[in-house]
């Protein structure tokens, strides 16, 4: 063996699970802080706060008697409450027995319901806010685009078309129709589908003036989506394709149209880098896109996703404006997130749309390789998306626990001790199950 050889692959390896480890753990940090935290303010006492699973390699007790412990298999974490036989919160009888009254109303199971309740959901609930909390940072680190679209700097392209626009030019039209804002400028561009150049009206040092320039999104990877045929292929953001198949395309649309009409056929690109030209041949994927009613639309992907021949002055947001960005796109996460699941469970779309951790941590390294903000960005969804898993009915799962809870809120009494035993154990049974299928289609999905 070439070990030699071998080396870009491994260190690419270890980039990937060193992104996936450093993701995951920021997000079981703040969900298991979440039941530590609001279970200290309800007066449930954590004997045991753990980052991972497995022998311990860092630890130390604070004055409050919960020892702080940084465990080998970063794969996970837990709070052990006093009363807790286990990591699952299961009860100890043995130990709640040997509990006074006062001691017992400060385990978790001898706390009233309210207190057990709140720290149960505090979890997922941590998970979400931390998610919009991420969203509103990144709203500020990229700001929104002014009103009217104003041209700030102009994007590398193969021949110098924009020479007409210069930066600080505002556009108040485009091809005669008026684009006083971002949604009418974005949806008029949207529009242009194959026009090399159109015409602006633009207002430049207080005057307004008509000028030719190119198609305001053209054939370029504004983004490349990790684990898509693009991403495989080496194409990068930046990239402008200049022709597919031989044919020469000048605008977005162009390239998304020959994409979709291929039918998934092999597609040679001719490309534009950095003043080179490359050929690169890649296999669209079929994949399953959320649409605005909440159904699936399944399509032919590269996976890049388009842009301006320019990047648009920016302002920053306000905080309302800010967070009602965030909590939006929190709120999309989980509706698609939803519905994709429904749709699979009736066979409308695949099951390969659901990853495993290989593919995640696939997706972790590639959102890591393309910078703080698309990482930031991803350990939002991923945030958003194991808040959301952690809701779910299932026992062993928090949303299991709040059934309990709901149960014992009912009937004035909790389920008996081997209900819960055998629930546990086919919650746990379910949830194996689960990612043995999510890993398997990381191994055979296309």
């Amino acid at each position: 063996m070439d070990v030699i050889s071998q080396v870009p692959s491994f260190g690419g390896m270890v980039y990937t699970a060193a992104a996936f480890v450093v993701a995951l753990s920021i997000i079981v940090a703040v969900h298991e802080y979440g039941h530590y935290i609001v279970g200290r303010w309800s007066g449930i006492h954590a004997e045991v706060f753990s980052l991972g699973f497995g022998p311990v390699l860092f630890s130390r007790i604070d004055r409050r008697g919960t020892r702080w412990q940084v465990s080998a298999l970063p794969f996970g974490g837990y709070v052990r409450f006093l009363g807790d036989s286990d990591a699952a919160s299961g009860r100890d009888e043995h130990a709640m027995e040997g509990l006074s009254e006062d001691q017992r109303r400060h385990s978790m199971h001898g706390a009233p319901l309210w207190a057990r309740a709140a720290t149960v959901v505090a979890g997922p609930a941590f998970n979400l806010i931390f998610s919009i909390f991420l969203l509103v940072i990144l709203a500020y680190a990229q700001g929104v685009p002014t009103a009217p679209v104003t041209v700030g700097k102009l994007k590398p392209a193969p021949a110098a078309t924009a020479d007409a626009l210069r930066p600080g030019d505002q556009i108040l039209a485009i091809d005669g129709k008026a684009t006083p804002n971002t949604e009418s400028f974005y949806s008029t561009a949207g529009s242009l589908v194959s026009e090399p150049s159109v015409s602006y009206k633009i207002r430049r040092d207080g005057q307004e003036m008509t000028v030719t320039g190119p198609n305001p999104m053209p054939a370029r990877a504004e983004a490349v989506a990790p684990q898509s045929a693009a991403y495989a292929a080496g194409i990068k953001a930046g990239d402008v394709f200049t022709a597919v198949d031989g044919k020469p395309i000048s605008t977005f649309e162009e390239l998304r149209k020959d994409v979709v009409n291929g039918g998934g056929a092999p597609l040679k690109l001719t490309v534009w880098r950095d003043g080179k030209t490359l050929s690169v041949t890649l296999k669209p994927r079929r994949s399953d896109l959320p649409t605005t009613g909440g159904a699936f639309q399944t399509r032919w992907l590269i996976g890049v996703s388009g842009g301006l021949f320019f990047s648009p002055d920016t302002r920053l947001p306000g905080p309302f404006e800010a967070l009602g960005m965030a909590v939006s796109q929190t709120r999309y996460v989980i509706f698609t997130s939803l519905s994709g699941l429904w749709h699979m469970v009736t066979g409308a779309i695949s099951a390969c749309n659901l990853h495993g951790p290989l593919g995640i941590a696939e997706t972790s390294g590639a959102a890591a390789s393309q910078g703080a903000l698309t990482f930031l960005s991803f350990i939002a969804m991923l945030s958003t998306a194991v808040g959301l898993l952690n809701l779910f009915p299932v026992p062993v799962l928090d949303g299991g626990h709040l059934v309990f809870h709901a149960w014992e809120a009912v009937a004035g009494r909790p389920p008996s001790d081997r209900a819960l035993r055998l629930l546990m154990g086919g919650g746990l049974f379910a949830i194996l199950a689960l990612m043995a299928f999510a890993l398997s289609n990381d191994v055979f999905c296309p």
